[in-house]
């Protein structure tokens, strides 16, 4: 009997990280984990206001570049258009052609702002081969993630998920922040990374397996 319940015992301390997953929040700092009844309401979320402008200037982000493709490709991304985060040209997810990295992630995910440096510092290596963008899902606090953005070296661009939109594609199967697609030059999506890339030699080697680019 002591020994059936020691054993239920550690079965919960294992399970302990996926009872206590949470969704994306306007306070505080959560896991990453994200669930579809837990989103909040976007509507009124406005990313591009004069104020919102002059921080992403001070921040020093790069300009939003619309995707050269022609819409929608079979397993590519989805029909998304999103606005730039701070102000500039909004982006139709399916004209994305790659080799891209796409990089799901709000600010209060503990595992997105620890990935965030990474991802720069990628970015300033590589950025000319393989050019990266952010989708910030789902924040009611725009400021808040250019502030991060700052904070963390940042300088690619980032578009706007005001809605959560993305947590209903089919392809990118997002069950959890931070989630990465990497997009191919016909724009399918050769892989989906769920969970926090820790070094720049990772995401090097992610690049080189799914999308065939030595860097």
């Amino acid at each position: 009997m002591r020994r059936s319940l020691a054993g239920a015992a550690a079965a919960v301390v294992l399970l302990m990280p996926l009872l206590a997953a949470c969704a994306p929040s306007s306070t505080g700092e959560d896991d990453g984990t994200a669930t579809d009844g837990q989103v909040v309401d976007g509507s009124s979320i406005d990313v591009d206001t004069r104020a919102l402008r002059a921080q992403r200037a001070e921040v020093g982000l790069e300009d939003c570049v619309p995707g050269t493709g022609d819409g929608a490709v079979e397993g590519g991304l989805p029909a998304l258009t999103l606005p730039c985060l701070g102000g500039g040209d909004a982006v139709d997810l399916a004209d994305l052609r790659g080799p891209l990295v796409v990089n799901f992630w709000y600010s209060t995910c503990g595992p997105c702002r620890a990935e965030l440096p990474v991802l720069a510092e990628f970015h300033d290596r590589h950025g000319d081969d393989v050019p990266l963008l952010g989708v910030d899902f789902n924040d009611p606090l725009p400021e808040a993630a250019l502030e991060l953005l700052a904070d963390s070296d940042v300088t690619y661009p980032s578009v706007a998920d005001t809605d959560g939109a993305v947590l209903a594609d089919d392809t990118l199967r997002i069950v959890g922040f931070p989630t990465t697609a990497f997009v191919a030059a016909d724009g399918t999506v050769s892989y989906v990374q769920a969970g926090e890339i820790e070094s720049v030699d990772e995401l090097e080697q992610l690049v080189a397996d799914h999308l065939g680019v030595d860097l």
